[in-house]
């Protein structure tokens, strides 16, 4: 059970209302963290304005495969449950793809590079070296695109934190991070 409130969109705040309606007719249904952040009108105005302007950025298949790889260096199966949902349902990413994608690689030669430089922008918190940037760079990407790479981090990090931080119950098909070996 979340240990923070999620609250119901009848029950949500006046101010939180028109983002998780907008969420409710553009995805069907408002997931558990639309709902918690909703908590907070500011947050949610945040994060949806933060989400909404990266999903311009990158492609849909990257955007998840980041995720996907922040989620399990980070640990969290909220993050890691949605995302392997929409990696396979939206981006349309294998299951081999997505285990791929949890281990920060990819079967692409230039999603490889983006997924293992976000595992290592997560896994080091920024701290990445000269060659980190130059592998990402040979792979083709631009410092516009280094930007996002790292912004999609970001977003993913405050994700994982808020998802680990309330416990908060996964509402798609359950997948739990892998055990560190």
């Amino acid at each position: 059970m979340s240990r923070l409130a999620i609250p119901t969109l009848d029950t949500a705040l006046e101010a939180s209302k028109p983002v998780l309606t907008a969420v409710q007719k553009q995805l069907g249904a408002v997931p558990n963290l639309f709902r918690l952040i909703a908590n907070s009108p500011v947050a949610l105005e945040a994060f949806t304005g933060f989400h909404g302007a990266l999903t311009r950025s990158l492609d849909v298949k990257t955007r998840e495969r980041i995720a996907l790889a922040v989620a399990e260096v980070n640990g969290c199966d909220y993050c890691l449950s949605a995302h392997s949902y929409l990696g396979a349902n939206l981006a349309k990413l294998s299951a081999e793809e997505i285990a791929l994608n949890r281990k920060g690689g990819s079967a692409d030669g230039k999603a490889a590079a983006a997924v293992a430089f976000a595992a290592k922008v997560a896994r080091e918190r920024g701290h990445v070296s000269e060659a980190d940037i130059a592998a990402v760079r040979a792979a083709g990407f631009g410092d516009g695109e280094i930007v996002e790479i790292v912004a999609h981090v970001a977003l993913n990090v405050f994700t994982n934190f808020l998802n680990e931080t309330a416990k908060t119950d996964i509402d798609f098909p359950v997948v739990r991070r892998a055990e560190a070996a």
